[in-house]
C-alpha cells in the first residue's frame, strides 16, 4: 500500500460526483458561500475532535498510509476527508433533489392556470350551524 492512497481514494470520491454537477445539475461548486457555511462546522468540529483524540492516544495514524503531511498532530489525509466527503455528500443531496423535482414534475404537471373571470367560490360559515362546544353565552362557561 502506498502512502498516497488514501489521497487518491478522495480524489476518486470527487471524481465521481462531479458529474452530479455536471449533468444532474446540482449547482454547488457555483453556490461556494452556501459550500463554506455547510463546511466549515464540519471541518472545525471534526478537526478539533480528531487533534484532541490524537492527543490522547484513542487513535492513531499509521505512518506506511499516510504522506507523513501534519497540521499539529493531524494528518493531511484526515483534513482532506473531512473536505471531500461532506462536499461529495451535498453533491449528491443536490443532485437527488433535482432529480425528484424532474420526477414530480413529469409525474403530475402543473395545472394549468384559472381564468380570471370565474374566481374560487368563497367558503362561507352557517351561523346557524351549532359546534360541539356551547359559546359562553349559551352556558358552556366553567363548570
Amino acid at each position: 500500500m502506498s502512502a498516497f492512497e488514501y489521497l487518491l481514494l478522495m480524489g476518486a470520491c470527487v471524481l465521481i460526483t462531479l458529474p452530479l454537477e455536471l449533468f444532474f445539475r446540482a449547482r454547488v461548486y457555483r453556490r461556494w458561500r452556501t459550500v463554506l457555511w455547510a463546511l466549515v462546522p464540519v471541518i472545525v468540529v471534526f478537526c478539533l475532535w480528531d487533534v484532541v483524540a490524537i492527543a490522547r492516544d484513542h487513535w492513531v495514524y499509521n505512518p506506511r498510509f499516510v504522506t507523513g503531511i501534519h497540521l499539529g498532530n493531524l494528518p493531511l489525509e484526515e483534513l482532506v476527508f473531512f473536505i471531500v466527503i461532506p462536499l461529495c455528500a451535498l453533491l449528491s443531496y443536490e443532485a437527488v433533489g433535482t432529480v425528484l423535482t424532474a420526477v414530480r414534475k413529469r409525474v403530475r404537471p402543473e395545472s394549468p392556470p384559472r381564468p380570471e373571470s370565474s374566481p374560487r367560490p368563497a367558503i362561507r360559515s352557517r351561523p346557524h350551524e351549532r359546534t360541539d362546544r356551547p359559546s359562553e353565552s349559551e352556558g358552556g362557561g366553567e363548570r
